[in-house]
């Protein structure tokens, strides 16, 4: 499309609005911002003002204006009137990440979803690509940068041949339209988001959708240990290359036999390269290989690149030992599947934090590894739900994190392990995983 003098309705600030607003503006699209605060509670008005945006609330009288397009923000649901308006009405809708793919010059595309590991996932394939590509490998997506924002910044409007990594989200692909990545992947598929989606299937299906587009010039990497990714592939048949890769077992096209990860056959990575702990990282690390055997990159470069990861931020992330108790933030547990795996890696003594948003998902997954779980402290908006599910009264329950700690410091011993892992979101207290993963650290390093 060519956006000069396109009307664009961007639907949701936040920073990926405001990027998605910044490229249209460089385009010459006429921008209209529907956004739920209070114009003078929003931080980045001047800009949006010098810019010659009009904003405007998110009525109903608002969703039946004139526009040629709707780019949304992915934290914005579909089934709100206000969307549902625009639907009815014809707007086409599409998300800042179909909007960057549109308008930029031909680019290496990775995109990875699942619904948990993809952080860790994508952060070590950039890592990899990083070392083989320098300055053209670029990180973003849900990760927290937009990729319009890499667009703008590294001028990708007028250059071609980079190689991004793409942690995408099942908000981001509701809403593609062409958007064709080289290499995709679905980590893995578990319960989650069922408060927007309303069904596993339309969860699992909008995964799903990152293969929509591929040919087979393309690859796909699929998990075959999981059977709700084969049962979804095979589904929704993927039109791409598909290469198959197994821990388990030697019958995929990659898997670990030996020591090593052979990737079409050939010895790659041994597995003392990797330092991050747990089969669900190691399947992370294989996925990463994977990707950078794909794209042609040396062995030499991908066992550097793997030997320096050390893993990311909030991800079973180890704060500090104090008298013998280990503390381990693992804020992105917001999802149960996401805290068994990391139950997993602990053998005795756990002291579990638990709590959030109440997402209602059924704890019977997370109950049936509660094995090393010492005791079990909720706190939050659904902590006692939590709780009651998972050990009835014999758990404690307390409203705030800082309470839930101090309770955990209480009943701790040396050889013990007190780990944040909230199995939910955190928009009850905080404004994302990350803020209530910081204030954990900050708590726990404040101890004495």
């Amino acid at each position: 499309m060519d956006f000069k003098g396109k009307k664009v309705l961007v639907v949701g600030l936040a920073r990926s609005g405001m990027a998605a607003i910044k490229v249209l503006t460089t385009l010459g699209a006429t921008i209209t911002l529907s956004e739920s605060k209070k114009k003078e509670d929003i931080k980045e008005l001047d800009t949006l003002l010098s810019l010659g945006v009009n904003i405007v609330d998110q009525s109903l009288e608002v969703a039946d204006g004139d526009y040629d397009l709707c780019v949304k923000n992915p934290g914005v649901h579909n089934d709100i009137p206000f969307m549902v308006r625009l639907y009815e009405r014809g707007i086409k809708v599409i998300t800042e990440i179909e909007l960057a793919f549109q308008v930029a010059k031909p680019q290496h595309f990775v995109a990875i979803t699942g619904t948990n590991g993809k952080t860790t996932t994508s952060t070590l394939c950039h890592e990899i690509l990083k070392a083989k590509f320098g300055d053209k490998a670029h990180l973003c997506g849900n990760i927290g940068i937009p990729l319009c924002e890499i667009v703008m910044n590294e001028n990708l409007l007028n250059e071609a041949g980079h190689y991004i990594t793409l942690e995408i989200s099942n908000y981001q692909l509701v809403n593609i339209d062409e958007f064709h990545p080289d290499v995709a992947t679905i980590i893995n598929l578990t319960p989650d988001h069922i408060d927007v989606h309303g069904t596993l299937d339309a969860y699992y299906k909008a995964k799903t959708e990152v293969y929509r587009n591929m040919d087979k010039a393309d690859t796909f990497i699929l998990n075959k240990d999981d059977a709700t990714v084969v049962e979804y592939t095979d589904k929704y048949p993927v039109p791409a290359t598909v290469k198959s890769f197994s821990l388990d077992n030697i019958d995929a096209d990659n898997f670990v036999k030996d020591g090593y990860i052979f990737i079409n056959g050939e010895k790659v990575l041994s597995l003392d390269a990797i330092r991050l702990p747990g089969k669900h990282n190691l399947q992370n690390v294989m996925i990463a290989v994977s990707i950078a055997k794909t794209l042609g990159i040396e062995n030499d470069i991908i066992e550097t690149a793997v030997k320096n990861f050390i893993g990311v931020e909030h991800r079973i992330e180890f704060v500090r030992e104090l008298r013998g108790v280990k503390y381990y933030n693992d804020s992105k547990g917001t999802n149960t599947d996401a805290t068994v795996t990391a139950l997993k890696a602990f053998d005795r003594g756990v002291i579990l934090l638990v709590g959030g948003f109440e997402k209602g998902l059924p704890m019977d997954d997370v109950k049936a590894e509660l094995g090393p779980v010492k005791k079990v402290i909720g706190f939050g908006a659904c902590g006692p739900r939590l709780v009651r599910d998972l050990v009835g009264g014999d758990g404690i329950v307390v409203d705030t994190l800082d309470e839930a700690l101090a309770e955990a410091v209480k009943i701790s011993e040396s050889g013990d392990t007190v780990l944040l892992s909230p199995t939910t979101s955190s928009f009850d207290q905080y404004s994302c995983f990350e803020e209530r993963g910081d204030h954990f650290k900050k708590l726990v390093n404040a101890l004495v």
